[in-house]
């Protein structure tokens, strides 16, 4: 198995927070993607690299009675975080488990296998493709949802918010992920032996005046800015993580400008009944 690339943006209440709103800002095209590839009835999923549960819970509200999730991730904090939302909110058709989606092994097949922002991080992500494949029965779908992070801009253009997208795109590429993995979801779909590959994308618009757009784009910042610094990337007074997300904002709303964060592309296949 190839090198490991470690997660670096950690899960601390900051993080939290960020990926909180992140989660937000994409729900609508992630639902769209989870319902044009079919996923619902009384199918039992698999949500590899679940993070704070955002698509198991997703999945589990589109599912019939008699339909389940089974969500995986290796982050302790987060399937805590989970798990307490899962009680608060009386959901009996979703299950946390802690592995590492490398090593994770299902005692049972899958009618669907979903996995949203996984790959970006993993560089061994076709290995974990075809081996999570088997996971699934004949005729089930795997689907994926990754950003295209070269997607990310405004209009007019704004030198902070091209700063900072070359600082993330620098930073993870720095770390070994992939930030314009989105771009090849149907690729790795095909590679990994899925049959009937359909892709598409979804670009998210923020207005002058909505806070998403300044808060995410200053949120990713905060959370690489160690790798960002350690990479000699930019310093931390070119960062200026103190106000970042108010300069941010003073300039879009100045500019009138739109705020384009990284693109949401999905993709879904199905397993053949012969692996191809």
């Amino acid at each position: 198995m190839s090198e490991r690339t470690a997660y670096v943006l950690g899960s601390d209440d900051a993080e939290v927070a960020r990926l909180d709103g992140q989660a937000y800002s994409i729900a609508g095209a992630t639902e769209a993607l989870l319902h044009a590839a079919g996923i619902g009835g009384q199918m039992r999923v698999l949500d590899l690299g679940t993070g704070l549960g955002h698509v198991a819970f997703m999945v589990a509200g589109m599912l019939d009675p008699g339909g389940s999730v089974l969500g995986v991730d290796q982050a302790e904090r987060l399937l805590g975080v989970d798990e307490k939302r899962r009680a608060a909110a009386g959901v009996d058709n979703v299950e946390f488990v802690r592995a590492d989606v490398r090593e994770f092994s299902a005692s049972e097949s899958f009618d669907a296998i979903v996995a949203r922002l996984l790959l970006f991080h993993l560089p061994d992500r076709e290995e974990i493709l075809r081996r999570q494949l088997d996971a699934l029965r004949p005729g089930g779908t795997m689907v994926l949802v990754e950003f295209d992070c070269g997607a990310m801009r405004s209009e007019p253009e704004i030198p902070l918010v091209e700063s900072v997208r070359d600082w993330i795109v620098a930073a993870f590429r720095s770390a070994g992920a992939d930030p314009h993995i989105g771009v090849r979801t149907g690729q790795l779909l095909r590679r990994a032996g899925c049959a009937d590959v359909s892709t598409f994308g979804v670009q998210a618009y923020f207005a002058p005046d909505d806070p998403l757009g300044p808060f995410l784009c200053a949120g990713v910042t905060r959370s690489l800015a160690p790798q960002i610094i350690a990479q000699g990337i930019a310093t931390e007074a070119e960062l200026g993580l103190e106000t970042l997300q108010d300069r941010i904002a003073e300039e879009v709303t100045a500019r009138d400008a739109v705020v384009l964060p990284p693109a949401v592309a999905g993709a879904w296949g199905t397993r053949p009944s012969v692996n191809l």
